[in-house]
């Protein structure tokens, strides 16, 4: 991967958790629960659109990283660089972790 490449995928990986933490609980403060659904559809559909359509993330190989793990890697060091406990996200994390495995074994079964 070139420079400019690592550059870009760094970027593009730390827009999403960003926008999260920087503009989901005030939407949400200002315009009560349709703000979370308006959140979730700007941030959310800005982000996907520069990672995926604009290319800003560069993927190569077998593995894939979703955009989702972005998000719950930079929350997460954010959260614990602000004073946060991290045991506290422990179970989450646990949880997470069976959730997706659980989602993609099922979703294996039917394709």
């Amino acid at each position: 991967m070139s420079f400019p490449l690592m550059i870009s995928t760094f970027a593009g990986g730390f827009i999403f958790p960003f926008l999260i933490r920087l503009l989901w609980d005030k939407m949400v403060e200002n315009w009560g629960p349709i703000g979370g659904w308006m959140a979730a559809g700007f941030i959310v559909g800005t982000t996907w659109t520069l990672t995926h359509g604009v290319g800003l993330i560069y993927q190569s190989g077998g593995a894939w990283v979703d955009q989702a793990f972005g998000a719950a890697s930079g929350l997460l060091a954010a959260s614990v660089v602000s004073g946060d406990s991290f045991g506290k996200a422990v179970p989450n994390i646990i949880s997470a972790i069976i959730g997706g495995t659980l989602g993609g074994f099922i979703l294996s079964t039917f394709l």
